[in-house]
């Protein structure tokens, strides 16, 4: 078995920051480091990784780093001699503290730490091999959809909280309901409790049809909240400063909405293209936002996860068990990418309406007294086995096919009506 550490004509630990990043190099065969500083500029970087193409011959060069992704990273990945093997900071930490009881920490140690965790335990790290350019594109749009999502639930809850202090029937009249264009416009035609107050019924009725709503007990609701309602404070400062703050709000939802359909199209295009589409568009449950995310996550690259058990730690869904003698306990997996959690737990949430064995599992979990949200993590792990196997295996999830495998492993979640036979 050949020695990784002979693939690798130098060594380069770089310790990144938002301007200026400090490396640490040693070429394969030498005991003496080199150092320096390296700007965060094309003009740099670039002269810099040519430096290091002519004097290795074109040599593969190892380079580790504390991040994954980021402009660094996507800067070193245009070139195809640079191996670079991202480390978790917590990883460089604990190195740090394992060996330097003082807890000192600057630039150049670090480099000094994360170049000793590359060239000592080399067969213990994975290189990034990044997927196609069109499944981290449908990663990256589906994530900053719901950065995007998250960003417009912050702005209606800071709303909702604004209206509370001086004009809570708003809430009531839009139903709780701040992110429709029907709240935007109410907002700004009727600021305050004191000119909702004041418009003429009829006005009101031809509001509300203009924004297709026309459910005469709606419509109804809303006019006995001006005629009946009260007024919270008549304080002008509560008044005109929560009129402000909530119109501030509602217009970024408005902003934030055509912006976030754009994704969503743009991210629909991308999928329809992407070769993986016919593996996850159908799965019960997962419809136009999550199939996307899904078959990000998973990808084209076969050898990317080599057993079901891998995907669904690196998803943060199977549990961590610590054992110390006769001490053994289960708990929450933290360290994983949230949003690859996020999905999988929604998607298994979904798929419980969706498909018949989901819900034969979740009916009987929930009569054994679990929890809502740890059998949706259990189903999520189920899940997770079940799609790894038809992406290994290149074929699309059939829930009947599924069904009838289970009945013939004499499965107790193939059998239908399973809430009736568990009561």
């Amino acid at each position: 078995m050949s020695d990784p550490q002979n693939d690798y004509a130098a060594f380069v630990a770089i310790d990144w920051a938002d301007c200026k990043h400090t490396f640490s190099l040693l070429a394969a065969g030498h005991a003496k480091k080199e150092s320096g500083t390296l700007e965060q500029k094309p003009e740099v970087i670039g002269p810099w990784v040519a430096g290091l193409r002519e004097r290795f011959g074109g040599r593969p060069v190892a380079v580790a780093l504390e991040q994954s992704r980021g402009a660094l990273i996507h800067a070193l990945l245009a070139y195809d001699f640079l191996v670079i093997f991202p480390i978790h900071p917590t990883t460089v930490a604990r190195f740090r503290e394992a060996f330097k009881f003082s807890r000192a920490k600057s630039d150049p140690l670090d480099t000094e730490q994360i170049l000793e965790i590359l060239t000592k335990h080399l067969p213990l790290l994975k290189p990034l091999q990044p997927d196609t350019a069109a499944t981290r594109l449908l990663a990256r749009l589906a994530e900053d959809r719901r950065k995007a999502v998250n960003l417009r639930t912050a702005h209606a809850q800071a709303a909702v909280a604004a209206l509370k202090e001086y004009f809570p029937q708003a809430i009531a009249a839009l139903n709780g309901n701040l992110c429709s264009r029907l709240a935007g416009n109410f907002l700004k035609q009727w600021p305050t409790f004191e000119k909702f107050q004041q418009a003429r019924p009829q006005t009101m009725k031809k509001f509300f049809l203009g924004h297709n709503i026309r459910s005469p007990q709606v419509i109804a609701k809303v006019l006995a909240l001006a005629e009946q309602g009260q007024p919270l404070t008549s304080d002008p400062a509560i008044v005109e400063s929560g009129s402000r703050l909530a119109q501030l709000h509602a217009q970024m939802i408005q902003t934030l909405n055509p912006l976030i359909q754009e994704y969503e199209r743009r991210i629909q295009e991308v999928f329809n293209d992407h070769p993986e589409r016919a593996h996850f568009q159908g799965l019960p449950g997962a419809g136009e936002a999550l199939a996307p995310r899904l078959a990000a996550f998973f990808g084209t690259d076969r050898s990317r996860y080599e057993q079901a058990g891998n995907a669904q730690c690196f998803a943060g869904i199977a549990p961590v068990s610590r054992k110390s003698g006769k001490m053994r306990v289960v708990h929450f997996r933290r360290a994983c990418p949230k949003f690859a959690r996020q999905t999988f737990h929604e998607f298994a949430g979904l798929s419980v309406a969706k498909s018949q064995w989901a819900r034969n599992y979740y009916d009987y979990c929930k009569a054994q007294g679990k929890k809502h949200h740890a059998i949706i993590r259990a189903l999520a792990f189920k899940w997770i086995r079940v799609l790894f196997a038809c992406w290994k295996n290149r074929t699309a999830y059939d829930d009947t096919k599924y069904m009838a495998a289970l009945e013939k492993r004499g499965s107790i979640f193939a059998t239908l009506h399973l809430t009736e036979t568990t009561k």
